[in-house]
């Protein structure tokens, strides 16, 4: 497919995957709302560029959605109109809201074509310059532990923390951030990072640094692939890639 590759001398975050049952509409919804460019299209793969060499990538299943995800998308807006904006072109292209008990909020929750739910946040400051998409907000029992699980994965700095939650941020793109909630996963992740070793690093060691930083072999269903799945230390799967 079309990714560009990102180059550094640490391991890096590298895309946010989507399970889809039509990654080609799905695809072309989440392109047409952040107004970012599919650099690649299959049946089985899209991919949409985002900012700061970080994909937006869905890939075909047959597992059906079946409760409320665990991870999700944040958009960012610059004022009042242009959040309400961003929601009308949403429901435009084919989301619709949804309640998923978060009350008087002043943000907005939306479920985009295939029921993955996302929010469009009021103005904030902290978002200025991450791009459309603000953080993508994983559930946490353990926000504060996850945040410095991940910060190990990815080498992202822990910028804000929070028994309930906590955020890691970098100068461009979205952030990574860990909400708390009672809730336990059930099932697999719908939506999922990858991360990447630079160039010139080595995907076994790579994976023998996660295990000792506490990541965990996953099966998922994967047979043979150059990829590895493991889970961070609550469970939520992620593929280390092979190096770039």
């Amino acid at each position: 497919m079309g990714r560009r590759y990102r180059r550094d001398m640490s391991t890096q975050w590298y895309g946010i995957v989507v399970d889809s049952a039509d990654p080609i509409a799905l695809g072309r919804f989440w392109s047409a709302l952040l107004d970012k460019p599919i650099t690649g299209e299959s049946a089985e793969e899209v991919d949409v560029a985002l900012d700061d060499g970080l994909w937006l990538v869905f890939v075909l299943v047959s597992d059906p959605k079946v409760v409320k995800n665990r991870v999700h998308l944040d958009l960012a807006s610059t004022s009042a109109e242009d959040q309400a904006a961003i929601v009308a072109r949403a429901v435009e292209l084919g989301a619709k809201p949804v309640d998923i008990g978060q009350g008087d909020v002043p943000w907005v929750v939306l479920a985009d074509p295939e029921g993955n739910e996302f929010c469009v946040l009021e103005p904030r400051d902290e978002y200025a310059h991450t791009g459309p998409v603000a953080a993508v907000v994983v559930d946490a029992h353990d926000p504060r532990a996850q945040a410095a699980f991940w910060a190990g994965v990815v080498g992202l700095p822990v910028t804000r923390e929070h028994d309930e939650y906590a955020s890691l941020s970098q100068e461009a793109g979205p952030s990574l951030e860990f909400v708390r909630v009672a809730e336990p996963k059930v099932v697999k992740n719908r939506l999922h990072l990858d991360v990447v070793p630079p160039a010139d690093g080595d995907l076994p060691t790579e994976v023998v640094r996660l295990e000792a930083w506490g990541a965990v072999r996953a099966d998922v269903g994967q047979i043979d692939v150059p990829w590895v799945v493991l889970t961070d230390r609550e469970g939520n799967e992620f593929c280390v890639l092979s190096p770039r």
